[in-house]
């Protein structure tokens, strides 16, 4: 089962690399994959296993995990609020749209959509001009000492779409809520796709 960091590095690529589809095909489906299922998918996933492991991207769990049996909308909000040591936290598009929030106003999550938007604009741009770093995470302080993040932008792609994490306060990303709520998106894009929840393409 992927941990916080496993998703995050699995998770945090538009183009995933082999490794990182790989990780990704730990939620494929409707729980979790076994891994003597996940080893035989896959030429290499040994010498990742062993690497995933001591890097603490992957635990082992002694029963099968069952993925998220709600509909997104209904739980996308709870899910984004454990994230944020406020709780206040947006989930938003690439392209600007909020999908969810919690604990804050929708004007406000409107505002922080639209500077996701923004921050994918500038990422991209930078990405041609050879610089990759852009692209990664975002944080703005309010304290001049930067001790702790006023809010926090952090993306991901799932299946190829893009998406932007707002969190005020603090960012609890070491929280098993991550995996649920990447895994979430990921079930219901499958629910559209004609091959579908273990045929995804990536």
């Amino acid at each position: 089962m992927l941990t916080p960091a496993g998703a995050l590095q699995a998770f945090a690529q538009a183009r995933p690399d082999e490794p990182a589809r790989a990780l990704q095909a730990l939620l494929g489906g409707k729980r979790a994959l076994a891994s003597e299922a996940w080893l035989i998918e896959g030429s290499g996933r040994q010498d990742l296993l062993a690497q995933a492991q001591e890097q603490g991207w992957i635990e082992c769990l002694p029963r099968c995990i069952e993925g998220p049996d709600v509909r997104l909308d209904d739980f996308v909000q709870h899910v984004i609020a454990s994230l944020s040591g406020e709780r206040c936290a947006v989930l938003a598009s690439e392209t600007g749209f909020c999908l969810g929030r919690s604990g804050m106003a929708q004007d406000e999550a409107e505002v922080l959509s639209a500077a996701a938007a923004d921050f994918s604009g500038f990422a991209q741009r930078q990405l041609r001009r050879g610089w990759a770093g852009a692209g990664r995470y975002v944080a703005f302080h309010s304290d001049p000492e930067m001790l702790l993040p006023e809010v926090s932008f952090v993306p991901f792609w799932v299946d190829g779409v893009g998406y932007w994490l707002i969190l005020r306060g603090e960012p609890l990303l070491n929280n098993p809520a991550l995996v649920e709520l990447f895994w979430g998106i990921r079930d219901a894009g499958s629910r559209f796709s004609p091959a579908g929840p273990t045929g995804v393409t990536i």
